[in-house]
């Protein structure tokens, strides 16, 4: 499929990538949204929280929103999306992954990039409720590759009709490398402290499982993933979980309209993560690389961002 063409040209301070990024994260308010909280119960006793909002008039469609690495549904990327869908006549699922609601999830494991059988789950809760006839996923950085994993592997839903991935690690092991140069250090070590966070509170919960000198021993997100989500997933160890996990390899395999919105100046992403060639040869693959948009920002007027306004066009577009 022919590359996406933007036009996306926002105001000049929101042409630094950081600026973008970081005024998305800490600084965008949505207000006015109302979500109603569900409690899904999965097969191996622990449990997702689903926050749900809906349009005014009963819809037949519905958009479930996957947010990134240590987000929660209640991120202004995610609230925005909703509110826009909402307002549109979609509602919206926003999945809040293991150990992302507030409260700390049952299991030792927990969420990672790769974990599709958490959003098979909730596909297939919301398909049983008999309500929708058409079902889109919107995924936002670790939620975009987890996305974009699900399609690849085939087995999809008749109802999933199309998905929207926004500032995508394509290719988990590029993301790490950049995640750990200088220029990402202020985010790496906000990641990490959260995770870390986290980590003590599963080693309270599972001392036989973890110890404090593990943990110790976590300086940056690759001992992390070599000390934790490998151990606790079944991978050997963090580069057998980007190889597996990654949703590069699978792209040519997608079979729905899927586009992914990668800004260049995302300082987040390597070269592996802009998949030109896979965009190329698949036709239910587009992929649009704005100049500018950092890592989950796209600022634009009236507090609606580019990606929520490409994403809802190119969504209608298949229902």
């Amino acid at each position: 499929m022919p590359l996406v063409k933007s036009d996306y040209n926002p105001p000049l301070p929101f042409k630094n990538g950081h600026i973008s990024t970081i005024y998305s994260g800490l600084f965008r308010k949505v207000i006015s949204l109302k979500q109603q909280r569900e409690r899904l119960e999965l097969e191996d006793g622990d449990f997702i929280d689903l926050d749900w909002s809906f349009a005014n008039m009963p819809a037949n469609t519905v958009v479930i929103l996957l947010h990134g690495l240590e987000g929660h549904a209640q991120r202004p990327y995610i609230t925005g999306s909703a509110k826009y869908f909402n307002a549109e006549g979609l509602d919206s699922c926003a999945v809040n992954f293991r150990g992302c609601s507030g409260e700390t999830n049952r299991l030792f494991r927990s969420y990672h990039s790769g974990a599709t059988e958490d959003l098979e789950a909730v596909i297939k809760h919301i398909i049983s409720t008999g309500k929708y006839s058409n079902i889109f996923i919107k995924g936002f950085s670790l939620g975009g590759n987890l996305t974009l994993k699900y399609l690849g592997q085939g087995n999809v839903a008749d109802q999933i009709k199309g998905a929207v991935t926004v500032s995508v690690p394509c290719s988990l092991y590029d993301s790490l490398i950049q995640l750990l140069k200088l220029k990402n250090t202020l985010y790496a070590q906000r990641f990490k402290k959260h995770l870390v966070d986290k980590l003590h509170l599963k080693r309270e919960k599972f001392p036989e499982l973890i110890s404090e000198e593990d943990i110790n021993n976590i300086r940056n997100l690759k001992d992390f993933d070599d000390i934790y989500t490998s151990r606790a997933h079944g991978f050997k160890d963090a580069l057998d979980y980007y190889l597996q996990c990654s949703s590069l390899q699978l792209l040519p395999r997608i079979k729905i309209p899927t586009l992914i919105i990668n800004a260049q100046d995302d300082s987040f992403l390597g070269k592996a993560c802009y998949p030109v060639k896979e965009a190329e040869l698949n036709p239910h693959l587009f992929l649009d690389m704005p100049k500018y948009g950092g890592h989950v920002g796209f600022f634009d007027a009236q507090n609606i961002s580019y990606s929520e306004k490409i994403g809802l066009n190119f969504i209608k577009e298949f229902i």
